[in-house]
């Protein structure tokens, strides 16, 4: 009887997935390393996964010895499966071009090689059309003074990369960090997007609109909201919560703890990469500062804290933030999050 109650769950369970999987789109990107390109997905709201591999080459199966000595054709690349209820192809093109080198005909960055350059692969010929216009956009938006040379061609066989290659950037943090920093491709997209003409920064007036006044003199100008008077700073529900600008996901329920200071207090960011630190010497005192990382929000600050056992107090402003309780994360295009929530007892407050 058990074994039929449990062929029953695992055969609705695949039908969810299926099911979820016709409302998906897949788009296949190849911009050097895959390592790089995945987290700034994986952080998109409305991407439901991403799987990095090879792709574009003539073995079958190859490993990653076999594709990175440049003997097989493939390219190092990602499949992005999202929902574009959620977030557009063209979004999604987007955020892609403000990860590369698109100049680069002869690989990306430190990666030399054809297995290392830069393409899209289109899986629909309205795919192709939009991938097309979006590269005619970027190269009439003069942001490089170079041709665009990334490739625009039909998606073949895609060949997941090694399990260990997946999402290296949570498994192997500090060598990952390393080799985007000694890469140089940190330091081309912050020179190179510092004026970004493609996905321009949405304008003050638009803003304006979208935000409330409190949130937008918090997000834009730095200000802080009243202690103890503030949407979430004794929210006790179980959920996420992200940029109010945004939309990326910054801390978690899990890791809120009651500091006692009258505005929502986390132990830590629930991805290192969607912070950014800036020191602060704004009224007669040295503070860090908490922005984030897409958004550019004013967040708060990070002090040392004995009481949790990070040694840190991330100190945020309610006016920054959007709370999504648990049961709605997979509606509104978090559901990769949910994991986070599963166990029926929640952490406690440190």
């Amino acid at each position: 009887m058990k074994k039929l109650i449990l062929l029953i769950l695992c055969f609705l369970i695949g039908n969810k997935i299926m099911a979820e999987d016709k409302n998906l789109e897949i788009a296949t990107l190849a911009g050097g390393c895959f390592w790089c390109i995945q987290h700034p997905f994986d952080a998109a709201p409305g991407v439901f996964k991403t799987v990095v591999g090879y792709t574009g080459g003539n073995k079958a199966n190859p490993t990653y010895e076999e594709v990175s000595s440049g003997t097989t054709g493939h390219k190092e690349a990602m499949q992005v499966h999202f929902d574009p209820k959620k977030i557009s192809y063209e979004k999604v093109l987007d955020i892609f071009w403000m990860q590369i080198d698109p100049t680069d005909a002869g690989g990306q960055f430190v990666d030399r090689g054809n297995q290392y350059t830069s393409a899209i692969f289109y899986h629909s010929e309205e795919q192709k059309k939009s991938a097309l216009k979006s590269k005619e956009k970027l190269e009439k938006s003069g942001q490089f003074n170079k041709p665009i040379v990334t490739e625009i061609k039909g998606a073949g066989t895609f060949y997941s990369a090694e399990d260990y290659h997946q999402k290296y950037y949570e498994k192997n943090p500090i060598r990952y960090k390393f080799y985007r920093s000694h890469s140089g491709r940190d330091q081309f997209l912050k020179k190179s997007w510092k004026d970004n003409k493609i996905n321009k920064k949405v304008s003050k007036e638009e803003l304006k609109k979208k935000l409330n006044a409190i949130q937008y003199k918090v997000t834009q100008e730095s200000d802080t909201e009243p202690a103890f008077h503030n949407e979430y700073w004794d929210n006790k529900k179980a959920g996420l919560y992200v940029d109010v600008v945004s939309g990326e996901p910054l801390f978690t329920s899990i890791d809120k703890f009651d500091s006692g200071t009258g505005w929502p207090s986390f132990s830590k960011p629930l991805k290192s990469e969607n912070i950014v630190y800036k020191e602060d010497n704004g009224f007669f005192m040295k503070r860090t500062e908490v922005r984030s990382a897409q958004g550019d929000s004013h967040l708060g600050h990070v002090f040392p804290s004995d009481a949790v056992n990070t040694g840190k107090h991330y100190c945020i402003n309610s006016a920054s933030l959007r709370f999504i309780p648990v049961e709605k994360l997979e509606a509104e295009g978090y559901a990769e999050y949910l994991k986070l929530f599963q166990s029926k007892t929640q952490k406690k407050s440190p």
